[in-house]
């Protein structure tokens, strides 16, 4: 088939659905479809499209749906979209009923449907590949990384906050990298490094393959988000086997699963802050969040996300 992907992101971003786009048009090119990258769709003879988030493609789904009644549209929810949009955006709403397919990025996004989408819906949980850890031989600080680009619906400096109930003593330092997808966060981000000068540092946006040495280069990482489809950098830490200390989201729970020992309550910074010390400080703790994350690889695996969506496609 000839495939087009509308994401809402620009192709080559370090954006979520553009790292997202990048990745599914490498499956589907490797499955033998010819595969193209739009952000609207224009009308194109197109055999398949794949709208990734619906209600910021729900305007190209549903013209990709006027065109060609029949072929096969797949809409997949990628986020804000999932647990936001679809409850209050007409669009969004519009987009899914058009759908030939949905496709929710981990399998707790499939109760926020109604039943009779989720007939045509599955959960694809994205791959990921995994960084070679970094080996130091003298550890200074127990180094958290938060990875992720800074907004509201990421709560991202969680992490930070935690640090003001952690003794000085404790060598627990945060890095964060990402762009600021909101300009107010700047002066924050500058005062938590005024505050915890050793401490916190924010390094701003990284590339995909700097990003990854951070990750591989960190004994932990934390993921706050208030809202996420199915985060790649979860995935990526999964894969690459550190240890994910994260806010007992959907999102989150979907990937980690409901029993994992590193969820805290979202926005508790407390919580966060303690099990922040008891991943620094407790070596059996930290080895079974990371005997757990290793349970998880397959899901992650590129062999088990391909094999989803050569199903689903054949199965359109």
């Amino acid at each position: 088939m000839k495939i087009q992907i509308i994401s809402p992101a620009p192709k080559g971003s370090t954006l979520g659905n553009s790292v997202t786009a990048d990745r599914y048009a490498r499956i589907f090119r490797s499955l033998g479809h010819k595969t193209i990258f739009a952000r609207i769709y224009n009308n194109e003879p197109i055999d398949c499209v794949i709208a990734l988030h619906a209600r910021r493609s729900g305007a190209s789904a549903l013209a990709f749906r006027a065109r060609y009644p029949k072929r096969p549209l797949i809409v997949v929810l990628t986020g804000t979209d999932l647990y936001r949009d679809i409850r209050t955006s007409r669009l969004a709403q519009k987009a899914l009923e058009a759908a030939s397919a949905i496709v929710t990025l981990q399998p707790d996004g499939l109760k926020l449907l109604s039943s009779h989408l989720r007939r045509k819906a599955r959960a694809i949980v994205q791959s990921a590949t995994a960084v070679r850890p970094v080996r130091r031989r003298k550890r200074k600080w127990f180094e958290i990384c938060v990875l992720g680009h800074l907004r509201v619906e990421k709560d991202p400096f969680r992490a930070a906050y935690a640090l003001r109930f952690l003794p000085t003593s404790l060598p627990i330092r945060v890095t964060q990298a990402g762009r600021l997808l909101d300009m107010r966060y700047a002066e924050i981000a500058r005062l938590l490094e005024a505050r915890f000068p050793s401490r916190y540092r924010y390094v701003g946006e990284l590339s995909r393959a700097k990003a990854r040495r951070l990750l591989a280069s960190s004994d932990a990482m934390v993921i706050s988000s208030r809202m996420e489809g199915g985060a790649n950098a979860v995935c990526e830490a999964i894969a690459s086997g550190a240890p994910v200390l994260a806010s007992a989201i959907s999102g989150n729970i979907g990937i980690l699963g409901g029993e994992y020992p590193g969820l805290y309550p979202l926005a508790d910074t407390r919580a966060l802050a303690r099990l922040m010390e008891r991943a620094a400080t407790n070596a059996r703790f930290l080895k079974r969040l990371r005997d757990r994350c290793a349970t998880l690889k397959p899901l992650v695996a590129h062999a088990h996300e391909r094999r989803a969506w050569a199903e689903l496609l054949e199965a359109i």
